[in-house]
């Protein structure tokens, strides 16, 4: 996410178009690769479940599954972003801000198969409790990322100035970078536990295949949603001028970055419930969860209030432009009004995948942004005339509703929690 909000804030520096050519060939990025994520969520529970029972082959053989399908949903994915570059003249966004994010995007789209690897890599690590390698990958390839930015950005080092295109390329050198540190570690780590002889890789598993196919459709179909809303979002912003889509983008950013301890709170969940499952210490999951959603509620009032106390200072990081600034003020304050919901949608999310659910958050996410929220957005933005103040409302209805139902979701399924216990169904 930093990768993102350091991207934004040095083409920042290009002025408004260059910000919005970010924000859409962005979301239309991640609105595609955010499949592949969701498809791989499935790792989150069979392995945390494995490593819980102490069945440490299982955990590695789920981990190459994953990486097998990884690879199989690469391909296809990144034809996807290719072929859907005439989306962004098709939803009307300004031809100015099109005529950049384009080379963006194509840019970004070779960075998809290694954000796969990666997030395959990452998932297995951390249901093993294996954390400090992936902090490494991530805050080495964020330094990665800054230097190349400002080397094929501005052109320094004698390579010309590339623009917002070289900010694409920056941010996918600096993923093919993380998925090699991940990679690398884990069979480093394999040849140290098993001799070199006889190391291999295990062969495609159908059967654990199908349980990854069968845990991770329902999440990737709930990440598209939830993704694909904002997405939407953005390219309606696009739609109105390179100020309001600028101001969209940067309220955006802030958005997701406070986001992200929710999301890894999320995966925390999603692990430290499988692994109690795992040694069939029910109450254990439930306290696993109870938690995390605590934590992620309580940093994301903190969130709320700063977005509140100190608009001017945060958007000032980001552009200088006061027309920017002062539509951004009103989008910042709107999101954080839904900050402590958008918190407790995600950290349960990840507790009841722990669970082995992934179903409940898709029909949630596509009642409450879609049935809900987009309507809504779309009525006061386009109908009402509000532009994209509009959009966020809606956006904001739809974040609030989803994180009251799961809530409530995740109490009743805590209590249940106390019963006999249940022994887990085995990787394979």
């Amino acid at each position: 996410m930093i990768m993102g909000t350091v991207d934004t804030i040095i083409v920042g520096q290009l002025g408004a178009e260059a910000i919005g050519a970010v924000a859409v060939g962005g979301v239309l990025f991640f609105t595609v690769v955010v499949v592949g994520l969701g498809m791989l969520l499935g790792l989150d529970t069979l392995v945390s479940q494995a490593f819980g029972a102490g069945r440490r082959d299982d955990c590695r053989h789920v981990l190459w599954q994953g990486v097998y399908l990884a690879l199989a949903l690469a391909p296809p994915l990144t034809a996807v972003v290719f072929a859907s570059r005439p989306m962004l003249r098709a939803f009307g966004v300004q031809p100015t801000v099109v005529r950049l994010a384009v080379p963006y995007v194509e840019a970004l789209a070779w960075s998809l198969g290694p954000l796969l690897i990666f997030a395959a890599f990452r998932r297995y690590l951390q249901a093993v409790n294996r954390l400090k390698p992936i902090v490494f990958a991530l805050i080495s390839a964020n330094l990665i990322n800054a230097l190349a930015n400002w080397i094929l950005i501005f052109g320094h080092a004698g390579i010309p100035a590339l623009g917002v295109t070289g900010s694409g390329w920056a941010t996918t050198t600096a993923r093919i970078y993380m998925a090699l540190v991940l990679v690398v570690v884990v069979i480093r780590d394999d040849f140290r536990q098993l001799s070199k002889s006889s190391w291999t890789i295990p062969k495609p598993d159908p059967e654990v295949l199908k349980r990854l196919i069968a845990l991770g459709l329902p999440a990737a179909a709930h990440l598209t949603l939830e993704f694909g809303i904002f997405a939407l979002a953005t390219t309606l912003a696009g739609r109105f001028d390179p100020v309001s889509l600028a101001a969209h983008q940067i309220t955006l950013n802030m958005a997701s970055l406070t986001f992200m301890i929710p999301l890894g709170l999320s995966a925390a969940a999603a692990i430290r419930v499988g692994q109690a499952l795992g040694r069939n210490d029910r109450a254990g999951a439930a306290r696993a969860g109870g938690t995390a959603i605590a934590l992620s509620a309580s940093f994301m009032m903190v969130s709320g209030l700063v977005f509140l106390l100190i608009p001017r200072t945060i958007v000032g990081a980001f552009t200088a432009e006061d027309a920017v600034i002062n539509q951004s003020l009103v989008l910042l304050r709107i999101a954080a009004c839904f900050q402590l919901f958008d918190g407790l949608q995600g950290v349960t999310t990840g507790a009841l995948r722990g669970l082995g659910d992934t179903h409940t958050a898709m029909y949630t996410n596509f009642f409450a942004h879609w049935a809900l929220g987009l309507p809504i957005g779309y009525t006061f933005a386009f109908i009402a005339g509000f532009g994209v103040i509009g959009l966020w409302i809606g956006l904001s209805f739809g974040l609030i509703v989803a994180g009251i139902r799961l809530i409530f979701v995740w109490r009743s399924r805590s209590r249940t929690l106390h019963g006999e216990p249940q022994s887990p169904t085995p990787a394979h």
